[in-house]
């Protein structure tokens, strides 16, 4: 009877990635759409309003904040 080992090149399905190679903002302008679609919400009026007002108090972190 053999017994199989894992492929000791592979990483365990439950390690997490590095946030510096999750971050992929290009520096690009965040819209209120982004921001609003960034955190589940759907674009209704009331949420591309409080999404400009967030981005108007933090600026583009505000998107870097919601993603991972």
């Amino acid at each position: 009877m053999s017994t199989s080992q894992p492929d000791a090149s592979r990483q365990p399905e439950d390690s997490a990635t590095p946030d510096s190679i999750l971050h992929a903002r290009t520096g690009t302008e965040v819209s209120p759409e982004d921001l609003v679609l960034a955190s589940g919400k759907d674009l209704t009026p009331r949420n591309l309003e409080w999404a400009e007002r967030k981005l108007a108090e933090e600026g583009p972190a505000a998107l870097d904040k919601i993603l991972p």
